[in-house]
């Protein structure tokens, strides 16, 4: 009997390991199985089949239809993702409509479908003036690469902005792009946006600024300057301004005034003349030492 009930406990562990390695939930229905299938069986095609019995049976469907969403993005199916949600994001949950708008702004996005994430980014955003986002709590809890982390109000209004530039400047709308890159990075700076804000500026011409905010980005002035990441994309936009630089404005960035760059202009127009690249005293020389030879 003692023997037994150690067998059954040796077995219950190992069943809890299985569920905890694999992160597949307990039981045997339709939602349950469509996990296994995309965890455990790596067969997507299998757990969409499976997700889609787990909606229609009223199986954890928040869940299900979230899950089935990013498998289908997965399997380039985002178009079909995006019309799924749509169609039954109405049977779900209240709490669940946030990470629904995630999931579709990540497909728009993939599908290049920008005005409807623009559209979507500012519904979002207006939820959080009018104090509903977050379902009423001031933060919430986000997953990331398998680790959770909380996130404040004030950082997900600067990511949505953040956002909200970006997608203006796929549309070539550097005005708006830059007035949301500022309000972000006033909310909550940090090096990426800046980094944003520095390509908008210069899609614009506008390198004087663009070059400051970026020497600020590589004196590590904003937070996540020290990441390889975004210090490696300040220095290429640097090096993308200084190529598109005219001569004249790059001299002025690097702090030459006037009188100093034009006496570089005319030494650059001497040498690039065809006259005899020798200095005056000794085009004299020359000209003596022909007399004596006459």
């Amino acid at each position: 009997m003692e023997g037994s009930f150690c067998r059954k406990s040796s077995q219950g562990r190992k069943d809890d390991l299985y569920h905890v390695i694999h992160k597949v939930p307990y039981g045997d229905s339709p939602y349950v199985k469509a996990k296994h299938a995309q965890l455990v069986d790596k067969d997507p095609e299998a757990a969409i089949v499976l997700f889609w019995k787990a909606i229609n049976v009223g199986d954890k469907v928040d869940s299900a239809l979230k899950d089935m969403a990013v498998v289908m993005k997965q399997l380039d199916r985002a178009e079909e993702a995006i019309e799924a949600i749509k169609s039954f994001r109405s049977v779900c949950s209240k709490h669940s409509q946030e990470s629904l708008d995630n999931v579709l702004l990540d497909l728009y996005k993939k599908c290049g479908r920008v005005d409807e994430q623009i559209e979507l980014l500012k519904r979002k955003l207006r939820l959080i003036y009018q104090g509903e986002a977050f379902n009423g709590k001031t933060t919430r809890t986000a997953r990331s690469h398998g680790k959770k982390f909380q996130v404040s109000i004030k950082q997900e209004t600067a990511r949505l902005l953040g956002n909200l530039g970006w997608a203006y400047m796929q549309k070539a709308n550097y005005m708006m792009a830059e007035v949301v890159f500022k309000k972000a990075q006033m909310i909550d700076a940090d090096a990426n946006k800046a980094c944003n804000l520095c390509l908008c500026l210069m899609r614009q011409s506008r390198y004087e600024e663009a070059n400051t905010i970026l020497k600020d980005i590589l004196q590590g002035k904003f937070p996540g300057c020290d990441e390889f990441k975004s210090r490696r994309r300040a220095e290429e936009l640097l090096k993308e301004l200084n190529s598109n630089l005219p001569q004249s404005q790059f001299m002025n960035i690097l702090g030459f005034d006037d009188e100093f760059v034009k006496g570089i202009d005319e030494l650059l127009y001497t040498w690039g003349s065809n006259r005899s690249r020798r200095l005056p005293i000794f085009e004299e020389i020359s000209s003596f030492r022909d007399q004596l030879a006459c």
